[in-house]
């Protein structure tokens, strides 16, 4: 990897807007006001932009994501590299066959589990892909993603976020696949209602 490619350094724009806007709910950061259910097109440009940028050292021909929150910024993603993006449907059975599958336990559903599927039509051998998502908190389902992935025939080169959060340990799951990962901010902790960000070295 480039010497001078820093794949997890806090993009300030995001930083900021986290430690101003986001609300704690329990162990969970809230901030689909901008990121994941209303979604503000301007500012996710930027920041799949940023992501893209990481990312480009992969030279990816496919972009990964899962249904549904995960399609904003990869597409975005996708767009910025000229590449295509698949994602993997959770919520229909009506999946193209030959078919690849997973079965998940959601955390934001309590332990409900989730099935992911893609059609191979799609994820073929030797395709060199990159996965991207909103979120990385205990990486379950960006590890489905690289499984289904390489069970296709495909080559993962890396996996990008817009958020981590850091005390999930999902980075760790994701690198034991030997896979590199890059978060835009990172949530170090969750203290007294408030998150604690990971801050740029020159902040």
């Amino acid at each position: 990897m480039s010497p001078h490619l820093d794949l997890t350094a806090p993009y300030a724009p995001l930083v900021r807007r986290i430690e101003s806007e986001g609300s704690i709910d329990g162990q969970m950061l809230v901030i689909d006001h901008f990121l994941n259910h209303r979604i503000e097109p301007g500012f996710i440009f930027e920041l799949a932009h940023e992501l893209a940028r990481r990312l480009s050292f992969f030279q990816p021909n496919v972009i990964l994501t899962a249904e549904a929150s995960g399609i904003a910024p990869a597409l975005i993603v996708a767009q910025a590299l000229s590449v295509p993006m698949v994602y993997a449907k959770k919520y229909s059975t009506d999946v193209e066959a030959p078919s690849i599958c997973r079965t998940i336990p959601s955390p934001t559903k309590k332990g409900v589990e989730t099935r992911l599927a893609i059609s191979t039509r799609y994820i073929r051998p030797g395709q060199r892909v990159v996965i991207v998502d909103d979120f990385l908190a205990n990486g379950r389902t960006a590890a489905a993603l690289i499984e289904m992935a390489r069970e296709a025939g495909a080559d993962v080169r890396g996996a990008g976020f817009v958020v981590e959060k850091r005390f999930k340990q999902g980075r760790e799951h994701i690198e034991a696949l030997h896979v590199p990962v890059s978060t835009l901010a990172q949530v170090e902790r969750v203290e007294d209602g408030r998150v604690v960000m990971t801050q740029a070295r020159d902040a």
